[in-house]
């Protein structure tokens, strides 16, 4: 989706950060934005300082974890608007810091319910209707770069929700009709409020990670993404999945006898024939 003038953007946690951010990038191209958050207040704050940039801006107070809240925020963008043509599943939390050994089910859940849960309510809920709308439409889902690879320890619930959202985003992107576009967005080190305060004065500008997002986003590409040396830490982690295939399980002639994807395509294939 290359032009975004007079398109619909609804942004969950869109009213700090890098949702608001976006929020912003997609309103100077022309958008209307809707602000999708927990937190009304802080909504009805994020709406203000667009509307005040010349940005049609509104928004509804939504719990991503809360089906029901989802789909009253899709009721209220249609009404509004009448359509909606990207949807930015951008709301998330992080975890505290405990290793896996000291995790307990619940502190994993806070951080499942929102990171993940949330991606699934939102892809679900604006999915079916942008099918059903039937008109070119985006969904984005925000990752990091913690989708691609470990950051750093006691930090399991979080870097493990990224991973899934990347496994979602991946699905997502095949089962749905050709006219959606879906994408992963990776931010690494960005300065928001999720993070230590201290820590914070480290990490990229917000407006200049989604300046370089943009770019990608506009070029239809699957991941976005921005901070350079994380491409070491990705091939790090090929490097010793490919050493270990090498060495233990190596190619040979005919080894998609046992590859998934191609059994299942053959399987499809017998049971079509046999109809």
């Amino acid at each position: 989706m290359k032009d975004f003038k007079n398109k619909v953007v609804l942004i969950t946690g869109g009213a700090t950060g890098i949702g608001f951010s976006f929020a912003k990038q997609f309103g100077k191209e022309g958008a209307k934005i809707i602000i999708a958050g927990h937190h009304l207040n802080k909504v009805e704050t994020a709406v203000e300082k667009l509307t005040a940039l010349g940005i049609d801006a509104k928004g509804v107070e939504c719990d991503v974890t809360k089906r029901e809240d989802v789909e009253a925020a899709a009721d209220f963008a249609w009404k509004e608007y009448g359509q909606v043509d990207m949807l930015l599943n951008n709301a998330g939390v992080m975890s505290v810091g405990a290793t896996v050994i000291d995790s307990t089910v619940e502190d994993y859940m806070k951080t499942y319910n929102v990171n993940i849960f949330g991606v699934l309510n939102g892809s679900s809920v604006f999915g079916k209707r942008m099918i059903e709308q039937g008109s070119p439409a985006a969904i984005y889902n925000v990752g990091s770069e913690n989708s691609l690879f470990n950051g750093v320890p006691t930090a399991a619930a979080y870097v493990s929700s990224k991973h899934a959202v990347l496994a979602i985003t991946e699905s997502l992107r095949e089962e749905v009709p050709g006219f959606i576009e879906v994408g992963l967005i990776c931010p690494g080190f960005v300065q928001s409020e999720l993070g230590d305060k201290d820590a914070m004065q480290f990490a990229m500008d917000t407006d200049k990670f989604t300046s370089i997002a943009m770019k990608q986003i506009k070029a239809g590409k699957f991941f976005i993404v921005s901070h350079s040396y994380n491409l070491k830490r990705i091939e790090d982690r090929f490097n010793e999945i490919k050493e270990a295939y090498e060495t233990y399980a190596p190619r040979y002639e005919g080894d998609e006898e046992f590859d998934v994807r191609t059994l299942m395509v053959k399987l499809n294939e017998q049971m079509n024939q046999n109809q």
